[in-house]
């Protein structure tokens, strides 16, 4: 078996550190944990931390720490007391009281990104727009995964601020390298209506995994082509409305961005072009990684055809995106959730062969794949069911046959169920519409 260390909490999200310490129990003593049922108390404890009305409930409040239990009003200090009062209001304007942290970013990023992005229109200097273009991509994995919980909640706030919660997105997604609903229409509703299968504009399927010639196919046709490929895709559903606004919020984000650079090219570029550039690029990046490890029996099942990621910066720092077989199971689930629901079906992850790694994030998994490192991610892989007990080597090879490109003929056989339900899912929309 690989060389296994046991949780550090120093890094980890507290939720980790709980779903950790019973992956490592199972580990460790095997052959007592068969059959041992749901580590109940661990659940409790999950629960609780996402549970408003648990006394150890504590909303995410900033990602780079977690809030510690609020002090007696008279033993605060000031700083603890403004926060405090800070905490108190955000919990009514966000929708879930969970979830402080997006209005805290919300504010940061008209804070500092949006006069930020005026003042380069106004007077632009070199040294400025590198900043801001580094403090862009710096905020662009939390505030993705923000618009992510956005984009498959309908919103982030609460009822009274619905207005803003609408407009914000419109400001804020070009300067953070995105085109307008995009996001929504690619990832909603076309990447999980077909989960990684073969008319999944973003699949990996029909790609080698390892080769770095294929991943850059895979960069340059969604780089380029997008814009068309995702129109087409809709059309090709009979989604004509879907097809008509994915075309107009590219093409419109496409001209917005012409026009500035014509009439001044400098900010413009800072501001927009490179954010958008190396977003598209990043996304494209991180996507191969939540699904370059493709079961080559089962590539449509959710549990073999993405991963978990334990004890990660997308865990800490961008709202659980770790938890990825987790998302595409329910992906309206809120990101809070994620670590208690796995721990509940790990029986089922286990029996199903899930992957689950630790302190091993996706771009590092995508640079692994490509650098045919499978030792390094056998090291990383954290066995369940049948996986505790093999060797390094042996997780290395069973990792390294997740990894093949399918022929046309493999997908018609494997995908045929798939396609099977897509046509009565068409068939029952034709009949109600």
């Amino acid at each position: 078996m690989s060389d296994l260390k046991g949780p550090d909490s120093a890094f980890f999200t507290p939720s980790d550190v709980i779903v950790l310490d019973e992956l490592y129990r199972d580990i460790n003593d095997h052959e007592a944990s068969k059959g041992r049922n749901q580590p109940q108390i661990a659940l409790d404890r999950l629960s609780g931390l996402a549970d408003p009305k648990h006394p150890d409930f504590q909303p995410t409040v900033f990602c780079a720490w977690d809030a510690e239990e609020p002090k007696k009003k008279s033993s605060r200090t000031l700083r603890e007391s403004i926060l405090q009062l800070y905490i108190n209001w955000a919990r009514t304007v966000v929708r879930h009281e969970t979830d402080v942290v997006f209005l805290t970013h919300i504010i940061l990023y008209f804070l500092t990104t949006v006069p930020s992005a005026l003042y380069l229109f106004y007077d632009f200097h070199m040294l400025h727009g590198i900043a801001h273009l580094l403090l862009t991509i710096w905020y662009s994995g939390a505030f993705t995964l923000m618009m992510h919980n956005h984009i498959h909640n309908n919103g982030v706030l609460s009822k009274p601020y619905a207005i803003f919660d609408w407009t914000f997105p419109y400001i804020l997604e070009p300067l953070m390298g995105h085109t307008w609903d995009s996001y929504y229409y690619h990832h909603v509703k076309a990447h999980h209506v077909e989960a990684n299968g073969p008319d999944d504009l973003s699949s990996t399927i029909r790609y080698q995994r390892d080769s770095v010639v294929a991943f850059l196919q895979y960069e340059l046709r969604f780089l380029l082509m997008c814009w068309i490929d995702l129109p087409l895709y809709f059309m090709s559903k009979r989604k004509y409305d879907l097809a008509a606004k994915v075309f107009c919020s590219e093409i419109s984000s496409y001209t917005g961005m012409i026009l500035l650079a014509r009439w001044n090219f400098k900010p413009t570029l800072f501001v927009l072009i490179l954010p958008f550039v190396v977003l598209r690029l990043g996304l494209m990046i991180g996507n191969w990684g939540q699904h370059a490890l493709v079961d080559e029996v089962e590539p449509d099942s959710d549990f073999r055809s993405s991963i978990t990621l334990i004890d990660v910066p997308s865990n800490r720092f961008c709202f659980n995106d770790g938890y990825h077989t987790s998302h595409h199971l329910n992906p309206r689930r809120h990101w809070r959730d994620h670590p208690r629901a796995f721990l509940q079906a790990k029986e089922r992850y286990a029996d199903e062969g899930a992957l689950v790694f630790q302190n091993i994030d996706y771009l590092e998994i995508t640079f692994r794949c490509l650098t045919k490192n499978y030792m390094h991610l056998a090291k990383q892989l954290v066995p369940i069911g049948k996986q505790i007990g093999m060797s390094q080597v042996e997780l290395a090879e069973m990792l390294k046959t997740k990894m093949r490109r399918f022929s046309e003929e493999e997908i018609a056989a494997k995908f045929a169920k798939f396609e099977v339900e897509e046509i009565k899912k068409r068939a029952e929309e034709k009949r109600v519409q």
